[in-house]
């Protein structure tokens, strides 16, 4: 059986403090709006006890393409300015939904119809919101 290496940071869980001005959060917001990415929104869970990490972005793309689109691009983004590589991707192959997490920082990418069915603002309404607009 081959052995398939894993990129250096990946399945690793970082110790490094997690903060919306920090470049991984940076790179992020920078590679949703590079692809037009839609009602950006930030949900600090770093307080909530059942969190499965310390931030969700939330965004909507228009297309099962657009989607992909900002996916890529945020890998894009964060590979370049911190080296660092998802640790899990989901929701390629229909692309209603894609999730990239980065463990400590997970972004849901959706289309609008998927977004206002799962409502994940609303599941998560304890935790603090930040709308993001591009620069």
């Amino acid at each position: 059986m081959k052995n398939i290496a894993q990129p250096p940071q990946a399945g690793i869980r970082s110790q490094q403090r997690i903060t919306r001005q920090s470049k991984l959060f940076k790179s992020i917001i920078e590679g949703i709006f590079d692809k037009k990415g839609e009602e950006v929104i930030s949900l600090d869970l770093r307080k909530i006890q059942e969190s499965v990490a310390d931030f969700f972005i939330i965004c909507q793309a228009s297309s099962s393409t657009q989607v992909k689109a900002i996916a890529d691009s945020i890998e894009h983004k964060v590979q370049e300015a911190t080296g660092e590589f998802p640790y899990r991707q989901e929701g390629f192959q229909h692309a209603k939904w894609v999730l990239v997490d980065y463990v400590n920082v997970v972004i849901h990418i959706m289309q609008p119809e998927t977004r206002a069915f799962y409502q994940l603002e609303e599941m998560w309404s304890d935790a603090p919101a930040e709308l993001h607009h591009s620069s």
